[in-house]
């Protein structure tokens, strides 16, 4: 089973998306700030990290320094999230509040492409 760390800051988008996951039939761990996040992959290594862009600075350069090998998708509501150099090292980025097939697509798609990585 595919397991997937969530980071959001806000309570009520963390238990949608949360939900929504685990309908699809993700296993899902929460985090409410980047501190969390570093705390919770230490704990127990994720297959895919989905992060607000607000909180990624200070654990996403943290996790990639130890766990380079995760998948990092930008949850965010900032239309200028590329501009953000940090950003760019995540795997993939989906603008927050849009439906959310399109984030569970880019979950879907990033676990085909690992598994293609596997099987190469």
């Amino acid at each position: 089973m595919t397991t997937i760390l969530l980071v959001e800051d806000n309570k009520y988008l963390r238990l949608l998306f949360e939900q929504e996951l685990r309908l699809e039939g993700y296993e899902v761990m929460t985090a409410i700030n980047g501190k969390d996040a570093i705390k919770k992959v230490q704990e127990q290594r994720p297959d895919i990290i989905i992060m607000n862009l607000i909180m990624q600075d200070e654990a996403m350069s943290m996790i990639l320094i130890k766990h380079k090998s995760i998948p990092i998708i930008i949850h965010t509501s900032q239309s200028d999230y590329k501009d953000n150099f940090m950003s760019w090292a995540a795997d993939a980025y989906v603008v927050k509040f849009s439906h959310l097939t399109e984030l569970k697509n880019k979950i879907k798609g990033l676990r085909t492409k690992e598994k293609e990585l596997v099987f190469v």
